[in-house]
C-alpha cells in the first residue's frame, strides 16, 4: 500500500483563457497561424472580406423580387397583388425595409455556419404579419444527426420549421468560417503593417560603441539621438557621432521586401473562398477590359446565381403554406444583372420583337415603360402596317 495518496491535476478553463472546445461551443475556431479566433466582427476589419460580403449580399438585395403563379403547363405568371410581396419589397416589419432584410439575411449566411435565419410571425388566421431577423445568437438551430432535420428555437422557445426562413451556405459552413486561416493571416499582416509604419516594427539601426558605457551615459546618448534624429521634424539632419561611435542601419530581408506581395496574395485567397473576382475587390493588377467582362459574367453564373436559387427556395418554403408551394414561387428579376447600355438593349429588344419572340409591351416592360394599347400583339413593327380585319400578318 502506498504511503501517500496521489492527487490528480484538474485542468480548469474559463472565459478568460478559453480552449478549443469552448471556442467550438460558440461556433469559433482558433486559427493555426495567429491562435486567435476569427469572428464576423474581427473579419470585417479586413477590407477584402467586407467588400466580398457586400458584393454578394447587396447584389442579391438590389434585384427586384416578385411572386409568380405556376400554371399547369409550367409557365409562370406574375402575381403583383400577392400579400407576401410587400413584406419582401417594402417592409419586412415596422423597423426593417425589404432591401436591408434581404441583404442582412445573405450576410448571415456568408458569415455564420448556422446560416441566415428569420422568423415568420403569423396571425391566428395564418396570414403573415411580419418577418423578423433577430440578432445573432437569439435564434438557434439544432440538426438531427441521422436525418439532418433542423429544429429551431427563438430565445429558448421552440418554433415550427415552417415559420423559419433558413438560408445556408454550401457544405453547411459559411465562407467566412472556411476562410478563417486566410483572414487570420490578413489580420496579422495588417497588425504588422500598423506597427511597421506606426511605431516601427523593427529598429532602423543600432549605435555601436567601441568601449563600454555606463547606464547613465547610454540613457543620455539615446535621448540625444532621438531628440536629434527621430520624429517628424528631424528628417535630413546631419548625424554627429563621437568617441568612435558608429551607426549600423538594418536592412529589410527578402520577406520584408515582399510584404506588399504577401498582402495582395491574401486578397486573392479571400476572393477564392467567396468566389468573387479579384477586380470586384478592387485588385486590378491583372484586370483588362476583356477579362473583367468575362469575370463579371462568371460571377453572375457561378457565384450569384446559386445564392439566388438558394434564397428563392428558402423564402418559398417559409412564406407559403403546403398548398401554396405548388402554386406560387419567389423569383428575382435577373434582367438587372445582365442589363447592358441603352443602345445595346434597344437593338436586342427590336430584334426580339421583329422576330416575334416577345411583343412590344414586353419590350417596353424591360425598359421600365408602361404598356400601350395594342402592344400585346406579336407583330413585326419594321414591316407591318396598320392591321386590317384584325390580322397582324398583313404586311405592306
Amino acid at each position: 500500500m502506498w504511503p501517500f495518496t496521489r492527487k490528480t491535476q484538474t485542468e480548469t478553463k474559463g472565459l478568460a483563457e478559453p480552449g478549443d472546445d469552448l471556442y467550438a461551443i460558440f461556433g469559433l475556431t482558433p486559427t493555426a497561424g495567429t491562435g486567435a479566433p476569427v469572428t464576423p466582427e474581427t473579419a470585417l476589419r479586413v477590407p477584402a472580406v467586407g467588400s466580398a460580403m457586400r458584393v454578394i449580399s447587396e447584389a442579391v438585395a438590389s434585384l427586384d423580387v416578385g411572386v409568380v403563379r405556376i400554371e399547369a403547363d409550367g409557365t409562370e405568371t406574375p402575381e403583383p397583388g400577392h400579400p407576401v410581396l410587400p413584406l419582401l419589397r417594402d417592409h419586412a416589419n415596422d423597423w426593417t425595409d425589404g432591401f436591408s432584410f434581404m441583404r442582412d439575411l445573405v450576410i448571415d449566411a456568408l458569415s455564420d455556419d448556422r446560416g441566415g435565419m428569420a422568423y415568420v410571425n403569423r396571425l391566428g388566421d395564418g396570414r403573415i404579419a411580419e418577418i423578423i431577423r433577430y440578432r445573432r445568437g437569439v435564434m438557434d438551430v439544432q440538426f438531427n444527426q441521422t436525418t439532418g432535420e433542423p429544429s429551431y428555437k427563438v430565445d429558448g422557445r421552440s418554433v415550427p420549421a415552417s415559420d423559419v426562413i433558413h438560408l445556408r451556405a454550401p457544405f453547411g459552413r459559411a465562407p467566412l468560417s472556411l476562410a478563417c486561416e486566410a483572414i487570420g493571416i490578413a489580420l496579422a499582416l495588417d497588425r504588422h503593417a500598423a506597427r511597421l509604419f506606426g511605431r516601427g516594427a523593427r529598429p532602423s539601426g543600432a549605435l555601436m560603441f567601441p568601449k563600454g558605457l555606463g547606464e547613465e551615459a547610454v540613457k543620455k546618448t539615446r535621448a540625444a539621438w532621438r531628440a536629434t534624429h527621430e520624429g517628424e521634424d528631424a528628417g535630413g539632419q546631419t548625424a554627429i557621432l563621437f568617441d568612435g561611435t558608429t551607426f549600423t542601419p538594418f536592412t529589410f530581408n527578402s520577406t520584408d521586401s515582399q510584404f506588399l506581395e504577401n498582402r495582395k496574395f491574401q486578397i486573392l485567397e479571400i476572393a477564392r473562398v467567396f468566389r468573387v473576382p479579384p477586380s470586384m475587390l478592387y485588385d486590378h493588377d491583372r484586370a483588362t477590359w476583356s477579362n473583367t467582362e468575362q469575370m463579371g459574367r462568371e460571377f453572375l453564373s457561378y457565384t450569384l446565381e446559386p445564392w439566388l436559387r438558394a434564397t428563392e427556395g428558402a423564402l418559398r418554403r417559409a412564406l407559403f403554406g403546403a398548398e401554396e408551394r405548388g402554386q406560387y414561387a419567389i423569383r428575382f428579376d435577373r434582367d438587372d444583372l445582365t442589363r447592358a447600355d441603352l443602345s445595346t438593349r434597344s437593338t436586342v429588344i427590336n430584334s426580339l420583337t421583329a422576330s416575334r419572340v416577345i411583343n412590344p409591351n414586353e419590350g417596353r416592360g424591360w425598359l421600365g415603360l408602361p404598356p400601350r394599347a395594342g402592344g400585346e400583339e406579336f407583330i413585326n413593327p419594321n414591316i407591318t402596317t396598320t392591321p386590317t380585319n384584325g390580322n397582324p400578318d398583313n404586311a405592306a
